[in-house]
């Protein structure tokens, strides 16, 4: 039986384990915590994932236990829609709703999915040797056909491949994410953008929300937890529109996490060297303004299940996986770059001709969306 070794517990390795798996491989994954702990507080499941978390059988449990993201848009801080999309219309559209849902529960449902005794939990790589697939491990010694790397955005063994690769760089902004008990008010999926700063509201199931917001700032801004994080929270947003204040207001501090945001600006040249695929953030770490790095990391590991019966496939792999996550990445940094303008003259440039475009181009923001969201895994 063919074997894989899968490095690093999170979405995309998971993902990818419960794929290699369903197509017959002996799967082992490495997670260096103790328990399972998904980074960050919730995920938007967009269409294209979704189809491809069908493959592997989890998208119609996801749904279930999802909220739909509903009709949503861009906002002034002053509580002015900027843009909308109808959440109708994108269903038809693109055949699927964005499912909005703890990152959690999505990490539950594909560990459940996986055959007992395959995920080390505690299990730290020391290296791994893209030549024999050797993982060593503190434990000792895992060879297998194929090692997948799903390591995170400062990975190890991207380093270890591509030596010469400058790795992640700062983008000059900080976020926060949190997840906090639902106010007594309407609320719907937004993003509003102020002179540098971001605010997104996205209503949850069991009446809670997600937000997340971000900042201009200088590196080092990094914190897990704690009343100064929602107190800079409160500072910087206390005076946007409703419900923004008030969800802050009923946010328990100890939900508040604070990280600096790092891309990789500069793409691989590939996705793989010997044995080894790179996947997710450890591939193609990307801004979160599509709301697209958990997705494309979940697309990676459908693809590479689908295409790599050995190591000599993965160069499919990479050609088929690089200029999409290239293109994805290069998109999401730019409109991350619009949206924390500070100059005032350029947001009023920046949100006068989003307003505008809206009005003349029906759907807009839906239509630059096409080419991500009609995307389907392979047959």
């Amino acid at each position: 039986m063919r074997r894989a070794t899968v490095i690093g517990g999170g979405i995309g390795g998971l993902t990818a384990a419960v794929a290699l798996q369903r197509k017959g491989w002996s799967v082992t994954v490495c997670e260096r915590a103790p328990e399972l702990r998904p980074v960050g507080a919730a995920i938007a499941v967009a269409a294209n994932a979704l189809k491809a978390l069908d493959v592997i059988g989890v998208g119609a449990p996801l749904r279930e236990l999802s909220a739909i993201q509903g009709d949503a848009g861009i906002r002034q801080p002053n509580g002015r829609w900027l843009t909308r999309t109808n959440e109708a219309v994108a269903a038809r559209r693109y055949g699927d709703s964005v499912s909005l849902v703890l990152r959690s529960t999505l990490v539950e449902l594909l560990a459940e999915r996986l055959r007992p005794g395959s995920l080390l939990l505690g299990t730290v790589v020391r290296s791994v040797d893209p030549g024999t697939g050797v993982v060593t491990t503190e434990e000792g010694e895992i060879t297998a056909d194929l090692v997948v790397a799903a390591d995170g955005i400062h990975s190890a063994v991207r380093k270890a491949l591509f030596p010469r690769h400058p790795g992640p760089v700062y983008t000059g902004v900080t976020s926060w994410r949190l997840i906090a008990p639902a106010p007594d008010l309407p609320l719907r999926a937004s993003e509003t953008w102020g002179r540098g700063r971001v605010f997104g509201v996205i209503p949850l199931a069991d009446r809670l929300v997600y937000c997340y917001a971000t900042d201009t700032a200088p590196p080092g801004g990094t914190a897990f937890a704690g009343e100064k994080e929602k107190e800079e929270l409160l500072r910087r947003f206390r005076d946007w529109h409703p419900p923004i204040p008030q969800i802050l207001e009923l946010t328990d501090p100890a939900k508040v996490i604070r990280h600096d945001l790092h891309a990789l600006d500069t793409p691989l040249p590939a996705f793989h060297r010997g044995r080894v695929a790179l996947l997710g953030d450890a591939a193609h770490a990307m801004t979160p303004n599509l709301g697209q790095g958990g997705c494309q990391a979940i697309e990676d590991a459908v693809v590479l299940a689908h295409l790599v019966d050995g190591p000599d496939d993965l160069p499919a792999y990479s050609a088929a996986r690089l200029p999409r996550t290239t293109r994805i990445a290069r998109r999401s940094r730019t409109i991350g770059r619009i949206s924390s303008l500070r100059n005032p003259l350029a947001v009023r440039l920046r949100d006068g001709g989003l307003a505008l475009s809206s009005r003349l181009i029906p759907h807009l923001m839906l239509r630059s969306m096409d080419d991500v969201l009609q995307w389907r895994p392979p047959a």
